[in-house]
């Protein structure tokens, strides 16, 4: 099996998931996955894919990731992965799908307007 690229995004996070055949060690951005995701909450959402479709421990993962926050980046890895795994093997698709994973999540922030001091917010109105 040759190197398979694919790419997931969330926000202004980019991640470009790069998977082979292995032994489990997932590296992002060259540091170990432990040590650029330290909360629990983004370590499990990076492995939801290798849960859902019984596969951790049987592929390696170099990853790269710009832009955005860790959260962000988190969730562009999980759908690069989810990605990945579908090309890997098709029939992976309709239980990733079950769970969400395979869905670019289109939120992003509402861009600031003129005249005002935030997107949505407006300045004091007096009518007198």
């Amino acid at each position: 099996m040759d190197t398979i690229h694919t790419i997931g995004r969330r926000k202004t996070s980019v991640a470009r998931v790069f998977l082979n055949e292995g032994t489990g060690k997932i590296v992002v951005n060259g540091r170990e996955i432990n040590e650029y995701f330290t909360i629990p909450a983004h370590l499990k959402a990076v492995m939801q894919p290798f849960n859902v479709t019984d596969t951790e421990g049987k592929f390696d993962i170099n990853a790269t990731i710009k832009g955005g926050g860790i959260t962000g980046q988190a969730e562009a890895l999980r759908l690069g992965i989810a990605r990945a795994l579908v090309e890997v093997n098709p029939e992976y698709k309709p239980l990733l799908k079950k769970e969400k994973l395979m869905t670019r999540d289109p939120r992003m922030v509402e861009r600031k307007k003129y005249g005002q001091p935030k997107a949505r917010k407006k300045f004091q109105f007096s009518k007198r």
